[in-house]
């Protein structure tokens, strides 16, 4: 069993939804699907093992202050894969 990633809402209005996500070594989000559009920006280079619903397995990489976005449906659960903490903001669209 993994720590739970700190989840910390800084908005939440008619039109986004806004929360910073922190990762102790090896932490996780959890299994999620998300149910609207998002933006990832990370404020730290963010080591990533995605589990994903096909039931595969990939890393990946953001570096700190690179964004990325994906649409609604996104089914997965995020793990801090790397040796440092790690943290992103993530911005949902409504």
């Amino acid at each position: 069993m993994r720590d739970p990633a700190v989840e910390t809402r800084q908005i939440d209005d008619g039109r986004v939804r806004v929360t910073r996500f922190d990762f102790a070594l090896g932490a996780e989000t959890g299994w999620h699907i998300h149910g609207m559009d998002y933006v990832i920006t990370a404020i730290t280079d963010c080591h990533m093992l995605l589990e994903e619903k096909s039931g595969e397995a990939r890393k990946a990489l953001v570096p700190a202050g690179i964004s990325y976005r994906r649409e609604q449906g996104v089914e997965h659960n995020v793990i801090n894969d790397g040796d440092s903490v790690m943290s992103f903001v993530e911005v949902e669209l409504k």
